[in-house]
């Protein structure tokens, strides 16, 4: 037997470990897990390239709780240790790595993924154990070594008895620590850390159905067996060749990733790079809502095949966070500060490659099927808009798959939209307006004025069209955008001609001067316009600017004029001086008729906006009730 202190300069570093460490103590199991993968692939390689005469075989790991007794095992048929390695890896290696972690990260180590970056994997098992024992036999022909310590520098090492190779972890579990004792902890921890890793994990056993003997009666029991119950898939999709997997693959294993998803998602990305970096990796488009902030299932980013976050947060493109699916790359930085992961340079170019892979998935399913593209644009836009608001290069790409919906359900894309309008809807000053709707039963009447004009309506409804339209305007020449109940139709697209007015103007100075005085809401704009005598004789607008700047502030941006949500609501009120309910208003001197006509006319407006409520739309069926008495 041998006795030993572990060669560090901190009297005592378990409290430590267990201080720093303490909000993530749950990765002690995928730590040790980690290093029995570890071992087992090793041994894999060594007897692949023949230098371990010995068989691989079909080696599991295995997890086993003994709650009467305390412990927890964990064990493994890999490359185990001879006396030697103990000593160099376990008491030496280790605690250099240890001391360097405290230099390093004493004021600041609370990242899940620091222990196994300094080498400190196999420590971690002190963050719930009061002791822990290593019992190892070595591949080599070499005696089976017992090792154990108590949490002090102390170390005890002797011969052990153990006939096959491999190495199995008991770990003493402290009275805080009980709850990784309980079955369900552990599953839920396996599940969590280690659902693919690449060799199978054993953890207890489970009853299976087998199909039932020929000749059997149907109200006879079908057989069962007992089998190990493997805890992960070692081999998921993502790790294969896309050529090796049907649609249905990548529906299965959606749903292996999200059980609690039940729509199917509409297509999936298959990453995989091994130059500049390596990278791979599925991404799943589901159906998304306008809803920004809603996201359940996030993107997944493990380091070879081991779980590490599902905080994506630069690595991902933050437009692709409201993506699912998986990334697995063993160059991301993981055990940094996120401001450092943001200014690596291997994290920017994965970012540019998922990037340019989605440009490059989303222009193929247009090119290929431009139909089915179309039918699923409404579920996908959100990404793509924020994309093209966001990523530049995106922004580029896109110009090619990126569709603008008409309100009668046709989608064109910009370059087509912009040559179907130009003749159509190009103003006197040479500038395509491109008029749109946010909703097509609200804005039903402006709508139909735009299309008996002959003009294409777009559908644009997403909360962030309105900055979406900024960046198009800004980056295209000679286009704006103007929701079809801006203005009337004729000042949204201005053309040479112009009407002549009825009314003298003596007589559309006193018509604004009775009509500003007749209407009390200060949030109307009165102004008069010559136009056919068949349009609406009121029409109430929103000024596009002011509107589309509200708009944007509530979804973030905007500029800081007026706190958020604060800026008033402001209308027009556009007075068609031609129309003969103008001119009868005008000309009737029963100051209560000319309220009459005011009123009704005025409410008939708002009601075509919408903003007819409460006790106005109350008194405004009263009211008509009675004129039609």
């Amino acid at each position: 037997m041998a006795t030993g202190k572990i060669n560090v300069s901190v009297d005592n570093i378990f409290p430590l470990i267990k201080k720093f460490l303490y909000s993530d103590h749950e990765i002690f199991l995928r730590e040790l897990i980690s290093n029995a993968t570890d071992a087992t692939l090793k041994m894999k390689h060594l007897t692949t390239i023949g230098e371990a005469k010995v068989e691989y075989g079909n080696p599991i790991i295995e997890v086993k709780a003994d709650k009467e007794g305390k412990k927890l095992h964990i064990i493994d048929q890999g490359l185990g240790m001879t006396e030697e390695e103990v000593k160099k890896y376990i008491n030496e290696v280790a605690f250099s790595g240890a001391e360097e972690f405290l230099n390093k990260y004493e004021d600041s180590a609370k990242d899940s993924g620091i222990i196994g970056h300094f080498g400190l994997g196999f420590y971690s098992a002190f963050m719930v154990a009061h002791k822990v024992e290593i019992i190892t036999k070595s591949f080599k022909d070499e005696p089976a070594v017992h090792w154990s310590c108590d949490g002090s520098p102390e170390f005890i090492m002797e011969p052990a008895e153990k006939e096959t190779r491999g190495t199995e972890i008991i770990l003493h579990i402290a009275d805080d620590s009980t709850e990784f004792l309980e079955d369900g902890k552990i599953n839920e921890l396996l599940t969590k850390y280690n659902k693919f890793m690449p060799i199978p994990i054993k953890f207890g056993m489970k009853t299976e159905t087998l199909p039932k003997p020929e000749g059997a009666k149907e109200e006879d029991p079908a057989p069962t067996q007992e089998v190990d119950n493997i805890i992960n898939n070692p081999n998921p999709a993502w790790t294969k060749q896309p050529a090796d997997l049907k649609p249905e693959d990548y529906k299965s294993f959606y749903r292996e990733l999200y059980p609690m998803q039940f729509e199917e998602p509409l297509f999936n990305i298959h990453l995989n790079v091994d130059y500049p970096f390596n990278l791979t990796g599925i991404l799943y488009f589901p159906k998304l809502s306008n809803d920004l902030n809603q996201q359940k299932d996030r993107i997944q980013l493990y380091q070879n095949q081991v779980f590490v976050t599902d905080n994506v947060e630069g690595i991902v493109p933050e437009f692709l966070t409201m993506l699912r699916g998986v990334i697995d790359s063993p160059d991301i930085p993981l055990n940094v500060s996120r401001s450092y992961l943001q200014a690596d340079g291997a994290v920017k170019k994965i970012s540019s490659y998922i990037t340019r892979k989605v440009a490059d998935k989303m222009n193929s399913l247009f090119k290929n099927d431009r139909a089915e593209f179309e039918a699923k644009w409404n579920d996908i836009k959100i990404v793509i808009e924020y994309g093209m608001l966001s990523e530049d290069k995106f922004f580029d790409k896109a110009d090619k798959f990126a569709l603008y919906p008409t309100v009668d359900g046709s989608y064109f894309t910009f370059e087509e939209l912009q040559e179907k309008i130009k003749d159509a809807q190009t103003d006197k000053d040479g500038k395509t307006v491109i008029l749109y709707a946010s909703d097509k039963e609200a804005q039903h009447s402006y709508i139909e004025t735009a299309k008996a004009k002959g003009y294409e309506v777009l559908l644009l409804d997403s909360p962030i069209i309105g900055h979406l339209m900024q960046k198009l305007e800004s980056s295209k020449e000679n286009i704006c955008f103007a929701r079809v109940d801006a203005d009337h139709i004729d000042k949204l697209i201005q053309k040479e001609e112009t009407q002549i007015s009825k009314l003298s103007e003596e007589e559309k100075e006193t018509l604004k001067k009775e009509l500003e005085e007749a209407i009390t809401d200060k949030s109307f704009t009165v102004q008069l316009e010559a136009m056919d005598s068949d349009s609406s004789p009121f029409t109430i607008t929103e000024p596009e600017f002011m509107r589309r700047m509200k708009e944007m502030q509530q979804t973030g941006g905007g500029g800081g004029m007026f706190g958020m949500g604060s800026m008033p609501d402001m209308y027009n009120l556009i007075v068609n001086t031609n129309h003969p309910l103008v001119s009868e208003f005008l000309n009737t001197k029963t100051a209560k008729k000319k309220e009459r006509l005011i009123n009704q006319s005025l409410d008939l407006a708002k009601l075509s906006k919408g903003l007819l409520k409460g006790k106005a739309l109350t008194d405004f069926i009263k009211r008509s009730y009675e004129m039609v008495k």
